[in-house]
């Protein structure tokens, strides 16, 4: 699929459906791209649909039969979106959000990536009267194959990637920043499931 070059073609690269209940358009709308005029379309869309499938039918469906609706914040970003963002420090470098906000570009090692920046209304609603981010965190550690999710404090959102790799890496900007675990740490083989006592169970696929 070429890059559209009109509002038609825009319109149909909007219409692919990525998963059950995904449509790539979920993951077109910028603040920065639309604020500032930016147009925000992949410039290689068949890389950017294999890639948004993966997330989409390995991570993000997989959360919403379990909790509920999951509120795409921010998905896909253009390298001409990001370029822009970093020169005015509101986002990472294109090389850095290469395989993850900017899915039609593969990253430093080849491979293929994609993330979003989700909220989990289910669990907002929990961190609002004081639940930890670690409960939320660990759970998807311990049953989904994710490379990265990385938390911040508004709402509780949460950049979640999928790529070629699983290497389930965990960062917050919530207290306790930092690195939550990676390959390697202690902490990161076994169960936690006495961090998410009470959590649903996860959902499969009928």
């Amino acid at each position: 699929m070429r890059k559209p070059a009109s509002m038609r073609g825009l319109e149909d690269l909007g219409r692919v459906r990525l998963s059950p209940n995904f449509f790539l358009r979920d993951f077109l709308y910028s603040e920065i791209a639309g604020f500032h005029g930016i147009a925000n379309i992949p410039t290689d869309p068949d890389l950017a649909i294999t890639a948004g499938r993966h997330l989409c039918t390995e991570l993000l469906e997989p959360l919403q039969r379990t909790f509920g609706r999951v509120a795409v914040r921010s998905g896909y970003r253009s390298a001409e979106v990001t370029a822009f963002g970093n020169a005015r420090k509101q986002g990472a470098s294109v090389k850095a959000n290469a395989a993850y906000h900017v899915w039609d570009l593969r990253d430093s090692q080849g491979r293929m990536g994609a993330a979003a920046c989700v909220v989990i209304p289910w669990f907002a609603d929990r961190y609002e009267r004081g639940a930890d981010w670690r409960c939320l965190a660990w759970w998807i550690h311990d049953h989904l194959l994710f490379e990265h999710l990385q938390f911040f404090p508004k709402l509780c959102a949460f950049n979640i990637q999928w790529c070629e790799s699983a290497d389930r890496r965990i960062d917050s900007f919530i207290r306790p920043k930092g690195c939550l675990t990676k390959p390697g740490m202690a902490n990161y083989e076994g169960n936690h499931a006495e961090w998410y006592e009470g959590f649903p169970v996860l959902v499969q696929p009928q």
